[in-house]
Order: structure tokens, then sequence, then C-alpha cells
């Protein structure tokens, strides 16, 4: 039977796309819906996406972010208002003509984001000095029409957050763009254990409206980079078109300065395709909704289930725990807590209580240990923190080892073909050139990375005076 639950995941060095696929559902993250490109997110994976969000949330409010509510409808006329930015989402954008069986005098979209609205509902609140900073952050769904969809990663609707902050002056709004890329990077490397490359989008790359993009890339183990958090400044572009003006301290009406910054139920799909293996999902301790599940063996026998319920007892003071205590057999049950990927398994069975023990098994490493029970809370404790250091670690090893420096475009050709993974190298800071290596080497940009090196004096491309270094690679 055990054997069966894990012969149904494909072999991700198989077909990666596939082993995806068959994790998401046979973890029971997700289930399809009868609506193409959206996706019923099942209790197991919105546990995840709660711990996701409670952290999040926690972080975000040490730095006084207040969390708010917009509608989801956008009236035409208002999206219309900052060319840039409605012309880069129109192809995504879903639309609402008719209400009670009567058409709408002006059509509106649901939002595939909501900048255009915080600017209105800004232009409303925001008159004086005195009323800036405004650091807002929304929970909440957006809608995107996507043409290829794969759950978690790109869907229709997603969850998400969405911060929108205004200030008094460009300097305030750079400050706050750069605190939640490094916010979110903080969270991604400490909590998910996934190793991030901070730095900013190239200008062919950034959000439409925005003088500049930041981001944090990830790569998966496939050797693809996934955007898994953005940070926008918008300078005064926005306040522009909406007519958000103040009164400074010198009684001058001058216009304010924003920001935009998100997250996305995409992190769940980087979980996954970072740590997961061919056994299934491995979740890193801090985000998992269990951390160690206690398996009774031969637990008909008297005093075995007692002594895995106390045991649970004791373990809850240190972690988030449960009992398999289903009638499956002990095999079947190991598969699941793997399958569903629990930091740690906790075996304990008439042996192990005449030796007033209990056996700890990790599901990264699959270690075993016996522990004695008079300890057993403190070990687990211990092997937690250990497991998530190690999951980060093993992330990092991975990146690094898949990380290749070009200094032509013909070295770069080679790796691309050949080697998936970031690739490293310098360029001029030419639009054609950017678009060129995209057609012709078949990657993209990933960042302009806040760490520089100089790899070469040319350009990878043109072989001009290079500019800056970039991560390139190939993304979802």
């Amino acid at each position: 039977m055990a054997e069966n639950f894990v012969e149904s995941i494909t072999n991700m060095e198989d077909d990666f796309a596939q082993w995806y696929t068959d994790i998401v559902k046979k973890a029971e993250l997700v289930d399809y819906t009868g609506i193409k490109g959206c996706m019923v997110i099942r209790p197991a994976g919105y546990a995840i996406w709660e711990n996701i969000q409670k952290e999040l949330d926690r972080r975000f409010k040490e730095t006084g972010v207040e969390n708010c509510y917009l509608p989801m409808f956008i009236p035409e006329s208002l999206l219309n208002k900052e060319k840039d930015h409605v012309e880069g989402f129109a192809p995504e954008v879903a639309w609402v003509t008719q209400g009670g069986g009567e058409t709408l005098p002006e059509r509106m979209c649901v939002r595939p984001t909501s900048e255009t609205l915080f600017c209105d509902f800004y232009s409303h609140i925001v008159h004086s000095y005195r009323d800036l900073p405004k650091v807002y952050n929304q929970w909440c769904s957006v809608v995107r029409w996507e043409k290829t969809t794969r759950p978690f990663l790109r869907s229709m609707e997603f969850l998400w957050q969405e911060g929108h902050t205004i200030h008094a002056t460009a300097e305030e709004a750079q400050e706050r763009t750069e605190l939640m890329l490094n916010v979110y990077a903080d969270f991604c490397e400490q909590v998910l254990a996934i190793p991030m490359v901070r730095g900013r989008k190239t200008d062919k790359e950034k959000f439409a409206g925005a003088e500049a993009t930041y981001t944090i890339e990830a790569l998966m183990h496939d050797g693809k980079a996934l955007q898994s958090g953005t940070s926008h400044n918008f300078g005064d572009g926005f306040a522009k078109a909406f007519g958000i003006q103040y009164t400074d301290k010198e009684n001058k009406l001058v216009y304010a300065h924003q920001t935009s910054w998100g997250m996305t139920t995409r992190l769940i799909g980087a979980i996954i395709m970072v740590h997961g293996d061919n056994s299934g999902l491995v979740l890193p301790p801090l985000v998992a909704p269990t951390q160690a599940v206690i398996i009774p063996i031969q637990q008909k026998k008297e005093g075995i289930l007692d002594a895995a319920y106390a045991l649970r007892d004791k373990l809850s003071k240190v972690a988030r725990v449960k009992v398999d205590d289903s009638d499956k057999t002990p095999g079947f049950k190991f598969a699941e807590q793997e399958m569903r990927g629990i930091p740690v398994r906790v075996e304990i069975g008439p042996k192990d209580l005449a030796n007033n023990q209990a056996v700890l098994v990790r599901r990264d490493t699959r270690e075993k240990s016996s522990v004695s029970l008079d300890e057993i809370d403190t070990k687990l404790a211990e092997l937690l923190t250990t497991i998530q250091k190690d999951m980060y670690e093993r992330a990092l090893a991975h990146r690094e080892a898949h990380t290749y420096v070009a200094t032509n475009a013909e070295e770069m050709k080679e790796i691309a073909d050949n080697k998936p993974g970031f690739i490293k190298a310098m360029w001029c800071g030419d639009r054609a050139c950017e678009d060129a290596i995209k057609e012709q080497i078949g990657v993209t940009s990933r960042c302009m990375p806040f760490k520089q090196e100089t790899l070469a004096d040319t350009c990878v491309c043109c072989g001009k005076k290079a500019k800056t270094m970039v991560y390139w690679g190939k993304a979802y």
C-alpha cells in the first residue's frame, strides 16, 4: 500500500512538470474546478498559506504597515488614468459589463491589481504633509486572464497581499520600496528556507507604470528561476495622473510619491519546487502546518494510544503536533507523512514504550534517532531548528552549483542549452541587447543584483562597454 502511494508520483528527473502536478494533487494541496485556470485550495494547501500570511503580516506590522480593504471592481475610466499601467495589464483584464440583467453604463474590471483604486482613495484623504505617510496593505484575491495556467504558479485568480504606500518625498518612497523587498527576502530565507537574489529589474521587465521595480529571484530544482516577490517605486507618476497633491510645510502644493509591493500563493509553488523530492512535499518546519506527526505502532495493544496522546500533549508545547490514530497500516502512514512533507515523524510502539523512548525520523534526510521520552520535547525542538537550517543550506548549495558565468554570447548559449540555472553576465544596458539575448539564447534578465561583480569589461551580447552585471535565466 505504501509503495503504491509513492509510485503514483512521476520522478522529477523524468518529467518535472508532471512531478509538480502529481504532488499538488496527491498531497491534497489543490483540486481543479470546472472554471479553466481556477483552483480549489484545499485545507492542506490553505494551511500553508495561512502560516505564510501570519508571519508576513507580523513582519509588515513591525514596519508600521496597516491593513485595509478596497473594492474588487475598478471602473474603466479609473483604470485608464495611468496610460502605461493600463497598457501593461490590458491583455489580462476580466471585464464586467452586466449587472442584474442590465447593461452597465460603464464597464468595470475585476482587479488585476489595485494601484488605481488606492490612488483614487488617496486623492480623497491626502491634503497636507500632516496626512503622510500612509502605509497600507490589503490581503485579497486578484484576477488575471492567463492563457497558460498551473496550480499556484500561474492561475486566473490567486491570493496575495498588495501593499500601497504614499509619501511626502522621493527619498521616503525609495526607502520603503527597498525596506519591503528586504522584508520579503528575509522572510523567504528565514521561514521558507529559500535563498534569494535581491536586485532591480531592467526597464523592460519593470512593472507597468513604475519608475523602478525591485525583485527577489529564487532558483527551482529544475534550474528555472521564479520571481518570488516584487517592490515598486512609482515616483510621482501615479500622483500626477490622479491629481494627488498635498500642501507641504512651506504651504506649497506638491505631488506625493508612491510605492507598491506584493507576494502571492506562488510561494507555495516555490516551496514545492525547491524542497520537494520523489516521495512528495518537504516542508520547512517554520511554515509546516503540522511539524511532527506521532505514529503509534501496533496501536491496538494496550497503552500504546494512551502513550501517543500523552506524547502529543508534551510535544505540543514546543511544536505543532498531531497523532495519526487512523486504522491505516503504519507503512501507509509513513508514506502519507512523507507525501505531505511533515518535517518529523515520531514512532512509538511496545518496544519503545518498554525502553522509555520514541524514534524521531527526519523528513528531509530520513535519518532516525532513538530519544528518551524524558527529553523528547527538547530534542524535537532542536531537531526542527536543525532541519530548518539544513534545508536552507542545501537550497543555497544547489543554487550556487547551478549558477554559471558567461563572458560572451557563444558561452552564454552553450550554458543556456545544456546547464539549467542562473547565468551571470555583463550587460551594456541597451534594450536591443536584452531583446537579442531573449530571442537568440532563450533566457531573460531576472535582475541586476544589489551585490554587483565585474565579470568582464564588455557586454555579453554586443561587446561594447558593460554597465552592470545581470542574472539571466529561463523562468516560470
